[in-house]
């Protein structure tokens, strides 16, 4: 069999890198893309993997990222979107945009498209990470999706992730038929440092003093379903364009299965992004 290359985002930690080890026992080619150059250093070399370092918060840097990408593979088989945040402030990035919008709607969807025609050259699959905060957010425009500046935290989490999954509904529509496969995850609630690293007083303590077997997965469980469709057959042993959590398709919010959203916040997007 050929060997397949997997780029996994936000594997320095948590469940990515509990599903870039995983996934490298298969002798696939794993690449290690992290924000932490110390932790992405370590997991690359304990896989003995390739890997990029890469802040979300700046957008030059994602598309240096992919410019290097399209150099050194000209295959992709996966792509797992893996690289997210959360916070207990707003913030602003340099290039102008709400923080946690950026890092986990815009810089995924600016480094899929930059590598399009290479997933769909590859008939790549595409996983891309989310929430079921999604469901949340009950009523939303495009302009609502975009102004996570003026919201809480928390809400500004749920509009983030209401809006990767649009974007994969979307990418699904647009490229199925040429071949690409996409997919959402709802990890599930993992104990992994993404709530010390939020600053959230209220996720660390959730994290701390809530029984494991209540709610919180380990990171290795919570990348149980990122692995299963990375590894596995899309049409045959998953359905593309679904939204999966708990091992399972699984319901979204009535607004992620609007198409008119969706090819909106598609469109706006890409031309915010160039």
């Amino acid at each position: 069999m050929t060997r397949r290359t997997i780029l996994i985002t936000g594997a320095s930690d948590g469940i990515g890198a509990a599903a870039a080890r995983r996934l490298s026992r298969s002798g696939d080619q794993v690449v290690v893309v992290g924000r932490s150059e110390s932790k992405t250093v370590a997991v690359a070399a304990e896989l003995d993997a390739d890997y990029f370092v890469v802040d979300y918060a700046d957008l030059s840097q994602v598309r240096a990222l992919a410019d290097k990408i399209r150099s050194q593979y000209p295959r992709i088989d996966v792509l797992l979107n893996n690289a997210g945040r959360m916070a207990s402030k707003i913030e602003l990035t340099p290039d102008g945009y709400e923080r946690t919008y950026q890092v986990n709607y815009l810089a995924p969807f600016l480094l899929t498209t930059q590598l399009l025609d290479v997933l769909v050259d590859s008939r790549a699959t595409v996983v891309n990470t989310t929430s079921s905060s999604h469901k949340l957010i009950f009523r939303a425009t495009v302009d609502d999706l975009e102004d996570t500046a003026s919201r809480r935290p928390a809400a500004a989490y749920a509009f983030s992730k209401l809006a990767i999954v649009l974007f994969t509904k979307e990418l699904h529509r647009r490229h199925h038929a040429g071949g690409l496969s996409v997919a959402t995850v709802h990890p599930g609630n993992v104990n992994s440092n993404i709530g010390v690293a939020s600053g959230s007083k209220f996720l660390v303590f959730m994290q701390r003093y809530t029984p494991a077997v209540l709610f919180i997965a380990t990171p290795d469980e919570g990348a149980d379903e990122l692995v299963r469709l990375a590894s596995t057959t899309p049409g045959s042993e998953w359905t593309p364009g679904e939204y999966y959590a708990k091992h399972k398709i699984a319901k979204t919010s009535r607004l992620a299965v609007n198409p008119r959203l969706a090819g909106e916040l598609w469109e706006r997007t890409l031309a915010r992004l160039g």
